[in-house]
């Protein structure tokens, strides 16, 4: 199923999207959840999935206004350079790190689906990153990757928006120019179908419908259950939290000379079984 938080009528409330539209789950389950974030936190997807199994879209897509599936997880991880090619178009020399390259992001860098990103007046480098994120809904520590998959609650997409010349004031870290507010997106759903180890998926990315990237988690250096496993060692992975698995090659700043992102562009991020992110761009007031 695909479950989404979204505001209508007023209020926020959360259900699940069907082709007709929205089925709301807010008055169903408003006894036990108050958000989808409860549900996630509870890792209760089943029985949100069976209050909405059978029943009518209350709500035509075009009257909701979408809002980030969990507003405030409690850890959102992100992996770094983890497609072939990403060590080569940064410059590296020789093989790619032996781990992953591991960051942080805070709740208020991501916006919704359909919602503005905000280019920051401090920068002109203002850069998008398509990726697949995965939330965590069985909570573990040391997790072994055979196990990993059951780790798993389900999909969604995230644009890992990206202030590049920020990210090189600090000599270690790139947390800067990873965290303006509004700088990045996530959504429009979850989706917790049951994903197959070896289940292949296709990432692309359109900035004013010009295709900029296009790659297959075939091609990821460190796959969904080596990252689950190996954050794990170090962290516990909570119910909810989220992991942003990297991005293709393509990126604005790789072109020559590099394509940032402007007012008023345009950007779809697709992944095949999961839908399409998609955002504008607006200049910070």
């Amino acid at each position: 199923m695909r479950f989404m938080s979204f505001k209508a009528d007023g209020a926020a409330r959360f259900g699940v999207a069907v082709d007709s539209g929205v089925v709301d789950l807010s008055e169903t389950l408003k006894g036990e959840f108050a958000t989808l974030d409860a549900v996630a936190f509870a890792n209760a997807w089943e029985k949100a999935g069976a209050a909405a199994r059978g029943a009518e879209a209350r709500f035509a897509f075009k009257d909701v206004e979408f809002l980030p599936p969990i507003s405030r997880p409690g850890k959102i991880f992100c992996i770094g350079v983890n497609y072939g090619k990403r060590n080569e178009e940064y410059g590296g020399v020789g093989a790619p790190s032996k781990y992953p390259n591991v960051f942080m992001r805070t709740p208020e860098s991501l916006v919704a689906h359909n919602a503005a990103l905000i280019r920051p007046h401090v920068s002109e480098q203002f850069d998008y990153e398509g990726e697949i994120v995965l939330v965590i809904g069985k909570p573990g520590r040391y997790i072994e990757r055979a196990d990993a998959h059951a780790h798993i609650a389900g999909l969604t997409i995230a644009n890992e928006g990206s202030v590049r010349d920020w990210m090189a004031h600090g000599k270690f870290n790139i947390t800067q120019g990873k965290n303006f507010d509004a700088s990045g997106s996530v959504g429009p759903w979850i989706d917790t179908a049951p994903l197959a180890p070896n289940h292949e998926m296709r990432l692309r990315t359109w900035v004013n419908g010009e295709l900029r990237q296009d790659d297959s988690t075939a091609n990821m250096i460190w796959p969904f259950d080596f990252l689950i496993s190996y954050l794990s060692q170090f962290a516990t992975l909570a119910a909810g939290d989220i992991i942003l698995t990297g991005t293709p090659i393509g990126a604005g700043a790789r072109f020559d000379p590099p394509k940032w992102l402007r007012a008023g562009d345009r950007l779809k991020i697709e992944v095949s079984g999961l839908g399409a992110l998609e955002n504008t761009v607006a200049d910070e007031p």
